[in-house]
């Protein structure tokens, strides 16, 4: 429950055989982040959804990525989602919708996204056939849908990533975290009094 006025603000800690997550979200911030995942491409990414989203995000993140980057980025999914659907609290007053297009260079992504509560993700992004990992150690570009994924269904949300046009794969993963960033920036968005919806709840 989000009290009139209160922080929509929200701390959490994820442990388990494979991951180590602590991290801070503010969602009313100025675009102030600090991350460390282990994977600095995957770091470029969180920095751009905190920065481009307006919120404050601390993020440490620790996985076996000896075994592979997919742990750890799944957990930091659900672990932001958990966060967010936290700050949100009964989302009195938020615009709930929003969507872009979004263009980097030669890369056009669209994004639409709704607070719903009802998680529901379609991810189409066709990334080249020889994408290769990004950065070292390497974020594997696939790795991406499940990043999406784990955050939909942890904070409740619908979320529609589609690819209109790109070639480069590092624009194309970049123009899909700014505009999901910018669609969340305008969708939690305070402009009412009362829960955007006809049943009274989200």
């Amino acid at each position: 429950m989000t009290t009139q006025g209160a922080p929509r603000r929200a701390e959490r800690q994820r442990r388990t055989k494979e991951t180590a997550i602590d991290l801070v979200l503010a969602l009313d911030g100025s675009g102030l982040v600090e991350v460390a995942t282990g994977l600095p491409f995957f770091d470029h990414m969180l920095s751009q959804l905190g920065r481009h989203g307006g919120m404050d995000l601390t993020l440490r993140a620790t996985g076996d990525l000896e075994v592979d980057a997919h742990h750890t980025v799944e957990d930091v999914g659900i672990v932001l989602g958990e966060a967010l659907a936290e700050a949100l609290g009964d989302k009195a007053g938020v615009r709930r919708f929003a969507s872009i297009a979004l263009p980097l260079d030669e890369a056009l992504v669209e994004v639409a996204l709704d607070l719903s509560g009802r998680p529901f993700l379609v991810y189409d992004l066709a990334l080249p056939v020889d994408a290769t990992p990004l950065g070292s150690p390497g974020f594997d570009p696939q790795l991406a849908e499940e990043f999406w994924r784990a955050l939909a269904t942890a904070a409740g949300i619908t979320l529609h990533l589609r690819l209109v046009t790109g070639k480069n794969t590092h624009h194309m993963l970049e123009a899909s975290f700014k505009a999901v960033a910018r669609c969340l920036r305008d969708a939690v968005r305070v402009e009412g009094g009362g829960v955007p919806s006809t049943k009274g709840s989200l």
